[in-house]
This record gives structure tokens, sequence and C-alpha cells, in this order.
């Protein structure tokens, strides 16, 4: 009787885990999207300034 008692309890423990883990790996993501969206509306803006690129010479060996 121990034996399924224990078991339950830590499935359900297994199963609150891997729930947190999955919100923690969406909030993770949702930010790695908005720092993605953020960034690219930044790259847009930016690329239009205008200045030319400066080539750089090779290095020499």
């Amino acid at each position: 009787m121990f034996e399924i008692e224990y078991h339950r309890m830590r499935s359900a423990q297994l199963i609150r885990e891997a729930a947190q883990d999955r919100l923690a790996r969406d909030a993770a993501r949702a930010r790695r999207a908005a720092r993605h969206e953020s960034r690219d509306g930044a790259e847009a803006t930016e690329s239009h300034i205008g200045r030319p690129r400066r080539h750089r010479q090779p290095r020499t060996a």
C-alpha cells in the first residue's frame, strides 16, 4: 500500500515539474521572439541610413 501512495505522489510531483518546465520554456521562447522582433525593427530603420560600409583591406600574412 505504501508503494502505491509513493508512486502516486511521485507521479504528481513529476507532472507538476513538467508543467513548470513547460511554462519556463514558453516564457523564454516569448522573450526570444520579442527580442527578435525588436531587433528586426531596429535593423530595418538602420539599414536606410545611407552611410557606405567601410571595406577593410585584407590582412597580410
